[in-house]
């Protein structure tokens, strides 16, 4: 291996202290590109660097009772690996056994170093690479690694600490307060009243996993969600594998799943109104008569201002039904002793209080970036092809997708990777960073969301542009063209053969 190439036909060895590829993270996206780079470029090198002891990212953080994918696992798998299991809405365990078949079908496990948290990264443009340093944990050594490209598969939020507001009193409770993202293991809510703030993805996941055996589960919200279900297994994804296959049922699956979310996702921002009756029409036929819907289960916003909440099976609605649960809409005064006093006078007694208030989101795991000894901030940048920063070489992160699901974006990005690397080594070129010096186009937030957690942490993300390869559509058949089946050389684009790195004229990043 040089630096000015990457070899494709050198053995792939054992981790090293320097790669072709350094990956960071080894959850969904992290394993995503390796296992890409694996099947479409075997003679590269890389490891990945993961802050855990295990994989799954993700998956292997919550522990919650009930997790699962808000997304059909068709799609929310990888576009390499046909999901075969019949749940099609699946439970976090499944998909934790799916990722380590992965990291077993593809070798991965020998290229993983875990315990290993990345604290920051530095390119020379001198030298054409990274210089990555990891705390490593249960010691005060600090691990170096260096890398011609850096791919960043951290996700967005922040794995040390979730959102929880300032409650008033809460010190005063005699009872548990969880938060979701640091669930205890024996905790035992056997018979217990158990009072669930929020009305999120995850609390809707939550509810009815407890209210199995829970004394009572109330959800507590400010305000209402749209709340859809679904199917939690495919029958037509199980016929079709029994008729045709596992790969060929996969990619018919894969395609109308992608075609019934995108039609959903267009339909609620061309026609909010219609798309508002439908979701709410579809929740109260699952709920008794007399069921306060308007109240409860209508949300002051248009469908996909903030992300749909999946419930397979209508497991909620289904809770709520047979008084498992229960749900009561109004604002906290302050926790009490035995409970939460609401601003209404109504106080709702608890023995468990979960927090399900939001996570925290953190662009690139709080990584310091610097290039040529210039710190550079995520918030300074803009995304290119939402997959690159605006004057930082050799880099590229996966973001997901809001509206679909988070590996349909994963795969393109990887895919994209690749053929750039490809084209890199075809011409000789060592570096590559985008350049935005069209002084035209404007800066937008990265997702347009307007979830709480979204409009809390959206101002520390790179920046979205409002034309050309800085778009950040959420929209896959956009992305297909541009990543799958658009060129990689682009204008923006400047490559070199070793010295400095050209950077944007500081009016064009305005």
């Amino acid at each position: 291996m040089t630096n000015t190439t990457t070899s494709r036909t050198a053995p792939s060895s054992g981790p090293s202290t320097d790669v072709d590829v350094l990956i960071i993270g080894a959850g969904i996206s992290g394993i995503g590109a390796a296992s890409h780079l694996k099947a479409l470029r075997p003679g590269t090198s890389f490891a990945i660097l993961e802050d855990r002891d295990a994989i799954g990212g993700t998956w292997d953080l919550f522990r919650y009772p009930g997790i699962r994918s808000d997304s059909d696992m068709p799609t929310f798998g990888y576009g390499f690996k046909p999901w075969a299991h019949r749940k099609s809405i699946a439970d976090g365990h499944l998909i934790l056994d799916y990722l380590r078949q992965t990291v077993d079908e593809y070798e991965l496990a020998r290229h993983i170093r875990f315990g290993h948290r990345v604290v920051s990264a530095e390119f020379s443009s001198a030298q054409g690479r990274w210089t990555v340093t990891a705390q490593q944990h249960g010691s005060r050594k600090k691990a170096r690694f260096t890398a011609r490209f850096l791919f960043l598969g951290t996700g967005m939020y922040d794995h040390d600490a979730g959102f929880t507001p300032k409650f008033t009193g809460i010190e005063d409770f005699a009872g548990t307060v969880i938060h979701p993202q640091h669930w205890p293991a024996d905790l035992d809510h056997t018979g217990k009243r158990v009072v669930v703030i929020g009305s999120g993805a995850t609390a809707v996941t939550l509810i009815p996993s407890m209210a199995r055996t829970a004394g009572h589960v109330t959800m507590l919200q400010r305000s209402p969600s749209y709340v859809f279900s679904l199917p939690a297994h495919d029958s037509l994804a199980h016929a079709l594998r029994k008729l045709v296959g596992h790969k060929r049922a996969h990619r018919m699956v894969r395609r109308k799943n992608i075609l019934f979310t995108r039609g959903i996702y267009k339909a609620s921002r061309r026609m909010p109104k219609l798309m508002r009756r439908l979701l709410i029409a579809n929740v109260r036929r699952q709920l008794p008569r007399h069921f306060d819907v308007d109240t409860h289960f209508t949300p002051r916003y248009d469908p996909w201002d903030q992300r749909l909440c999946v419930v397979p099976d209508g497991d909620l609605f289904k809770a709520i039904s047979a008084g498992r649960a229960s749900v009561v809409t109004d604002h906290i005064d302050r926790f009490t002793k035995t409970g939460i006093l609401l601003k209404s006078g109504q106080e709702l007694t608890a023995d468990i209080v979960v927090t399900a208030t939001g996570l925290t989101m953190s662009p690139f795991g709080g990584i310091r970036l610097s290039v040529d000894g210039r710190e550079t901030k995520p918030s300074d940048t803009m995304a290119y092809k939402a997959m690159m920063l605006s004057g930082v070489p050799n880099l590229v992160f996966a973001l997901g997708y809001t509206n679909l699901s988070w590996t349909l974006k994963v795969d393109l990005v990887c895919e994209h990777f690749c053929r750039l690397l490809d084209h890199m080594d075809a011409h000789g070129y060592t570096t590559v960073a985008p350049v935005l010096d069209d002084p035209t186009v404007e800066r937008v937030p990265y997702m347009d969301l307007r979830s709480n957690y979204v409009l809390r942490g959206i101002r520390e993300f790179p920046r979205a542009g409002t034309s050309g390869p800085w778009t950040v559509e959420m929209a896959y058949e956009r992305d297909v063209e541009r990543l799958r089946e658009g060129p990689v050389e682009d204008s923006a684009l400047r490559f070199t053969v070793g010295g400095p790195v050209p950077s944007a004229r500081p009016e064009a990043a305005r």
